[in-house]
């Protein structure tokens, strides 16, 4: 009897190539399909922030001082055997004390300086005409010539209004404040808003983080410890962040302060002041304070390139103390991204938050997003580690 041969293969539907070239398709698909509704959330989320800025921000200033401040709350409670309600009115009444004191003593100098730093401007444009007439009298002549055309002058003025809009979009709050009385007074109703938020927040006991399980208790309880870590994580970015930041800001601020004081640059401590604030978004202090003071310390009275060369000076000294001392010892690199990566992150939110509140929370939710891959990477992709290892 003959043994039956071996089965014939059946004949697939596609070569090897063509199997490939169907993977690399599918997979392609796939990729453009994600990052439509990747797009599309994003979108989704920008216009909700704009839409609803005027409810998130004040939240948002309340949350993060509540976060930063509950370490001191706690540590009232446990050291000196306080209630928590006590605790949190002896913390809310020291940094009102704390604010009212700023506000009665800077307050008035600096806003006083800024009043005269505006009147200053028509002056300060005038003198600056004076120079490039006197120093390089081919771009005054290049100038002149090319302003009389209507085509060139039309181009100037587009820009100028295109300039005032994204100044309006870039500081909603303060457009919205003086855009109307309306406006004004819901301004103020937001600011004032703020310490009842505060104080509530700092109220719960609870860390923002531990709620997430039991709100999806349809999920594993592993994915639910991941999301509920992943949060974790989030908010300790985004506390050490703004913590470590405005520390920074604020002695930089001091340091040019100083600094400006002593050369003798005209409007240099409010300037200072105000430029080291701004590094809350990273190297926006920095670029502003090359475009303010450059012309400032040139065109003012008694004014010249020995002055140009002394306020640069002074930025470069406090950039390498912010660079080399304040940035290691107070922040620790607690983001490690790189300074390309930072900079194209500030435009990116900027634009998808719509203005000033994505520019102020770009590193931190980029830092949770680097983060976040990494950890899902390591927890999902690298081979079924386990998740206490993954967030070692």
């Amino acid at each position: 009897m003959n043994e039956p041969g071996p089965a014939p293969r059946p004949e697939t539907l596609f070569s090897p190539a063509q199997r490939k070239v169907v993977a690399a398709a599918l997979t392609s698909l796939a990729f453009a399909l994600v990052s439509v509704v990747l797009l599309g959330a994003l979108g989704l989320l920008g216009w909700l922030v704009g839409r609803f800025s005027g409810v998130l921000w004040p939240l948002a200033v309340a949350g993060i001082l509540a976060l930063m401040l509950r370490p001191i709350v706690e540590a009232l409670e446990t050291r000196l055997r306080l209630r928590r309600l006590s605790a949190i009115v002896m913390v809310c009444g020291v940094l009102a004390l704390a604010v009212g004191a700023v506000a009665l003593t800077l307050v008035p100098p600096a806003l006083a300086q800024i009043l005269d730093f505006f009147a200053y401007l028509p002056v300060l444009w005038e003198r600056a005409g004076v120079f490039i007439r006197t120093h390089t009298p081919e771009w005054a002549q290049l100038i002149e010539r090319h302003w009389e055309n209507p085509t060139i002058r039309a181009l100037v003025e587009r820009l100028g209004q295109q300039l005032q809009g994204f100044v309006k979009e870039a500081i909603p709050s303060l457009a919205a404040a003086g855009s109307g009385i309306a406006q004004g007074v819901g301004f103020i109703t937001q600011l004032a808003v703020i310490p009842i938020y505060f104080f509530f927040f700092l109220l719960s006991r609870t860390h923002p983080a531990d709620r997430i399980p039991d709100q999806l208790p349809f999920l594993s309880p592993s994915l639910r410890a991941d999301l509920a870590f992943l949060a974790r994580e989030f908010v300790s970015i985004i506390v050490s962040f703004f913590r470590g930041q405005l520390l920074i800001g604020l002695i930089m601020g001091l340091l040019y302060a100083v600094g400006f004081a002593i050369i003798g640059l005209k409007f240099g401590p409010v300037i200072g002041l105000l430029l080291g604030l701004l590094n809350v978004v990273p190297y926006l202090g920095s670029i502003l304070g090359l475009a303010v003071t450059i012309p400032v310390a040139l065109l003012q009275p008694d004014g010249g390139w020995q002055l140009v060369a002394l306020t640069l000076g002074v930025q470069v000294v406090v950039q390498n103390i912010e660079g080399w001392f304040l940035t290691p010892k107070i922040m620790s690199n607690r983001t490690g991204l790189h300074p390309v990566t930072i900079i194209v992150a500030i435009f990116f939110w900027g634009t998808a938050l719509g203005g000033l509140l994505g520019m102020i929370l770009a590193i931190p939710l980029t830092a949770f997003f680097v983060s976040a891959w990494r950890f899902v990477r390591h927890r999902y992709l690298g081979g079924g580690t386990t998740t206490a290892a993954a967030r070692g």
